[in-house]
């Protein structure tokens, strides 16, 4: 078969499948807003929890980082590109979740691969939620250790997976909040289960961090547990992008000589560092965004009347409106779309087949107008 049909193939079933993704030029307006081919949308599919991405204080940081350090990092921070700004950023990440160490990346994808292909072995033991992201799940498939994993937040499938017997040394990998379902990871458990089999414990808390816990500390906060392993990504709602790793002096030393991710990649750029340390004040002291992001989910979920969509029982900024067919999924996109609204179908293999559903995400800065009018939508949809 030649590159031509291979691609031809390939590209038909997705097709035919209802499952073909394209990508469309928006113009981002504010945090709730979108602007597309003329007309704006509300923004129902953001992850800028906080609305941090359009925050003035923000904006304002990156600027004055630019103008001090320039746009660029000039190369890998292993051997220009790592600043004073990096530093400082890191150290003040470090001290806040309460970690002797930070690392940045320029991706939680990035992030989460460096650990797993940096510390796992052949005869090392990967336990992963089922549900976890996909670059925790390519990691692992990839790692040269074995992957066991257990039906999503079951503690009785935890315990029969990490309660085998391994030769090397065994990671359990979770997520704070998932980001399709929306659901927190039963992190209590998780880490009694890996003290009861001595398991170092990661959590991937993309969707916790700046929404959960005291001054927005994420997930393990809220939830008053340590991760030995934690990362956190800046595209949500710190309202940039980026990522971060933290852990213990000796692990971080060990990531700084043998992750590939970061050894290899150009850094961020200083003024992106410096744009996070504002984004990370706005957060800390952010009580009144998140109360208000509270209001926003409590009001959603509290209108939601549908009779015929189903909407998951959770209680976070990520709410999945399952409808389980894939056309259905891209007709009601359509109809909402039609109606001012934007949000996004999601479809296998992000989710699994059957499991087609409208991801809406909320966030600080939608007004109650806002959400009203995406319950009335909604509500109407046969």
């Amino acid at each position: 078969m030649s590159w031509s049909q291979r691609i031809s193939e390939a590209l038909a079933a997705r097709q035919q499948g209802n499952l073909l993704r394209t990508r469309q030029a928006t113009q981002p307006g504010e945090s709730r807003l979108l602007y597309w081919q003329g007309r704006h949308y509300l923004n129902f599919s953001s992850n800028d929890y906080l609305g941090l991405s359009h925050d003035a204080r923000v904006i304002r940081a990156w600027q004055q980082g630019a103008d001090r350090y320039g746009v660029g990092s000039g190369g890998s921070g292993h051997v220009t590109g790592y600043g004073v700004a990096h530093q400082q950023f890191e150290e003040q990440l470090a001290a806040w979740l309460g970690y002797p160490r930070a690392l940045l990346f320029n991706s939680g994808y990035s992030a989460n691969q460096a650990v797993i292909n940096t510390l796992m072995q052949k005869g090392d033991l990967i336990i992963a939620d089922k549900l976890c992201h996909a670059s925790i799940m390519e990691a692992a498939m990839h790692s040269p250790a074995t992957l066991r994993r257990f039906q999503h937040n079951d503690q009785a499938a935890l315990q029969r997976v990490s309660s085998r017997a391994s030769g090397g040394e065994k990671l359990l990998i979770s997520e704070g909040v998932f980001s399709m379902d929306g659901d927190t990871g039963a992190l209590p458990m998780l880490a009694a289960a890996a003290t009861q089999s001595g398991s170092l414990l990661m959590v991937d808390d993309a969707h916790g961090i700046g929404v959960m816990g005291e001054q927005g500390r994420g997930s393990c906060d809220a939830h008053q547990i340590k991760a030995d392993i934690l990362v956190v990504t800046f595209g949500k709602a710190f309202g940039v992008s980026g990522a971060a790793l933290l852990c213990d002096s000796q692990t971080a030393q060990y990531i700084e000589q043998f992750a590939r991710h970061l050894i290899y990649s150009t850094m961020m750029p200083h003024a992106q560092a410096v744009a996070l340390s504002a984004a990370l004040e706005c957060i800390r002291h952010g009580e009144a965004l998140r109360a208000r992001l509270a209001r926003n989910i409590q009001r959603f979920c509290a209108g939601f009347r549908s009779s015929s969509l189903h909407r998951l029982a959770v209680s976070g900024a990520i709410q999945p409106i399952i409808v389980g067919d894939n056309q259905r999924a891209l007709q009601l996109e359509q109809h909402l779309r039609q109606q001012g609204i934007w949000a996004t179908a999601i479809r296998p293999p992000t989710v699994p087949p059957g499991s087609a559903r409208l991801r809406i995400t909320l966030n600080a800065t939608h007004r109650p107008d806002d959400i009203d009018r995406l319950l009335e939508v909604l509500n109407a949809w046969h």
